[in-house]
């Protein structure tokens, strides 16, 4: 009797083993029970979202907007095309919407919808500092109406903007889409290179590859300034990052490089010095006292270069 239990006992630990082995290397034979569960017991269906999301995980639907008649372009109509990573899509610790109705809009894919965080055309769900920059460029008289048409990646390098890369192609739609709609982008706003610095991007690469991208949109029409924001800081493993930053770094000398090369690329807002700890709500991304101060920036540099945009 012992004997049998012994036996019994030690083939459950060898199955256990066997199991938890064939689980974590995804073979015989872990995937074929897997399979024969799912037939069985059918595959259980995702529950419902208000969101919708393309095959690279960028943001072209939401239930909750507010489709709204694109409005005319004047030349008191600011349209922004926003480029970059995390800090320029989704990411924020707090969400926005336009305080001024149909006068703030995200225009997406063609149509135009009431801006309200998050923006569709961008990676993830969380808040935005774009839509309070509609709002403040509206209520200091800067401009009458403000189209965003923003196009940020989380966690994208510089390398997948320029020529050949994944996201050159989808900058090339997004362009033509916004020029169907009778819109001319007054200003590109840059708001990227903390991924570069983590996997070592040289500032000669990053110059490359931005200059290259830089391309594509005169190539493509944009006519318009090109802002290249001084951004490399995001800490912590748990983002990607270091536990530490150093300011003078090869990220940050590219940016301040390019934004004195001519081309029509200009210095954008300092991020990595504007901020504080408080002012990132993980160590990298914008929370909300961060998000006004970068959309004041941005505010005060907009209307600082406003009669030369309006010129154009």
């Amino acid at each position: 009797m012992r004997k049998t239990v012994a036996v019994g006992l030690a083939a459950l630990i060898t199955l256990y083993f066997v199991g938890g082995v064939s689980a974590r290397h995804e073979i015989f034979p872990w995937p074929q029970l897997s399979a024969l569960k799912k037939i069985v017991g059918g595959e259980k269906p995702a529950p419902p979202s208000r969101y919708t999301f393309d095959d690279k995980e960028r943001l072209i639907g939401d239930e909750s907007k507010t489709p709204v008649a694109c409005p005319a372009q004047t030349d008191r109509t600011a349209v922004l095309l926003l480029l970059g990573q995390s800090n320029a899509a989704n990411d924020g610790g707090q969400r926005h919407r336009s305080e001024y109705g149909a006068r703030v809009v995200n225009a997406f894919d063609g149509r135009c919808f009431i801006a309200a965080s998050p923006l569709l055309g961008s990676t993830d769900t969380k808040g935005e500092y774009w839509t309070l920059l509609g709002n403040e460029l509206i209520a200091s008289g800067q401009n009458d109406s403000v189209i965003l048409a923003p196009l940020a990646y989380s966690g994208s390098e510089v390398a997948r903007w320029a020529a050949g890369g994944d996201l050159n192609a989808v900058l090339v739609e997004t362009m033509k889409q916004l020029q169907a709609s009778g819109y001319r982008a007054t200003s590109v706003l840059w708001v990227q290179g903390e991924k570069d610095l983590v996997i070592g991007t040289t500032a000669e690469a990053y110059r490359e590859y931005f200059l290259s991208m830089v391309d594509t949109l005169r190539q493509h029409g944009i006519e318009a300034p090109v802002y290249i924001s001084i951004a490399s800081k995001c800490l912590e493993p748990s983002n990607g990052g270091f536990k530490e930053h150093i300011p003078d770094n090869p990220i940050v000398r590219a940016q301040l490089s390019l934004s004195k090369s001519g081309h029509g690329i200009r210095e954008g807002i300092n991020s990595d010095a504007l901020l504080n700890g408080d002012d990132r709500y993980d160590d990298c991304h914008i929370g909300g006292t961060g998000a006004e101060k970068v959309s004041r920036a941005w505010l005060n540099l907009l209307r600082g270069d406003g009669r030369l945009q309006t010129s154009r």
